[in-house]
C-alpha cells in the first residue's frame, strides 16, 4: 500500500471511527477495491489529511456540499463523524441554513431531518 493510502486509512479511522471503517472494509470486494482505494487515497489520504483547514471546518464543508448537491445518503455518516471532528450541532445548523439560502430550502430541510434523526440515534446509543 502507498503512503497516501496508509495516511488515508489512519485519517478515515480518526474521523469515522474504527467500527464504521471495519464494517466498510469487511464489505469490500474485488469489484469495488479500485473505488475503495481511490476514495481512501483521494478523499481521506489527500483532502481530509491536509492541515490547510481544520477537521471541524472540513466536516462543515462536507455536510454543506452533501446537502447542496442532494447526496443525502452520506449525511448521517458525516453527522456521526462530527463527534470526532469537533463540529457542533450549532455549526451543523449554520451549515444547513447556508444550504437553504444558497442551494434551496427543500435540500436543507431534508438534511436537517436526517441530522435530527442521527443525533437522536447517537444520544440513544451513548
Amino acid at each position: 500500500m502507498s503512503d497516501t493510502f496508509e495516511r488515508g486509512m489512519k485519517t478515515r479511522r480518526e474521523v469515522l471511527g474504527d467500527a464504521h471503517v471495519d464494517r466498510a472494509e469487511a464489505a469490500k470486494t474485488d469489484f469495488d477495491l479500485p473505488f475503495q482505494t481511490l476514495i481512501t487515497e483521494g478523499a481521506w489520504g489527500t483532502v481530509w489529511s491536509s492541515d490547510a483547514i481544520s477537521r471541524r471546518e472540513r466536516s462543515m464543508l462536507t455536510l454543506a456540499l452533501l446537502a447542496a448537491t442532494g447526496n443525502f445518503e452520506e449525511i448521517p455518516m458525516h453527522i456521526r463523524a462530527t463527534a470526532n471532528t469537533g463540529a457542533t450541532k450549532e455549526d451543523v445548523m449554520e451549515v444547513f441554513q447556508h444550504v437553504a439560502i444558497y442551494a434551496g430550502v427543500p435540500k436543507a430541510n431534508h438534511a436537517i431531518k436526517l441530522a435530527k434523526a442521527t443525533y437522536a440515534e447517537m444520544e440513544d446509543t451513548a
